[in-house]
């Protein structure tokens, strides 16, 4: 389902970018073309490309003429690594900035945390 919150092509690419990490597109493995995507979401192709090219940019996907996008060796650890770096900036850059503006030390922020949200 695509979301007005966020750039259309982006969307694209980070479903494509889910499916790889659950396994549904494997290493080796096609994934849907960008008129199949732009019929289901009812988009331009335009947009679909753009966030498929995205992937490709990424070394995520590879063009391969004639045939279409493949998954390439290695992507879903590539994500990974893309995702883990952005939750260090985006989630726990923030809160060990706060928790310092708190006065709390790294031990008691551990603490809090292996606690849970209570």
């Amino acid at each position: 389902m695509l979301t007005d919150d966020r750039p259309i092509f982006q969307q694209i690419a980070d479903q494509l970018a889910d499916g790889i990490l659950a396994g549904t597109y494997l290493p080796g493995a096609p994934v849907p073309s960008t008129n199949e995507l732009a019929a289901f979401h009812r988009i331009n192709p335009a947009t679909v490309g753009k966030g498929v090219n995205l992937l490709v940019d990424a070394g995520v996907l590879e063009k391969r003429r004639g045939l279409g996008m493949y998954v390439t060796a290695g992507a879903r650890e590539r994500l990974l690594a893309d995702r883990r770096a952005s939750f260090a900036r985006d989630f726990v850059a923030p809160l060990l900035a706060e928790a310092a503006s708190l006065g709390l030390a790294t031990a008691e922020v551990h603490r809090i945390i292996d606690q849970g949200v209570q």
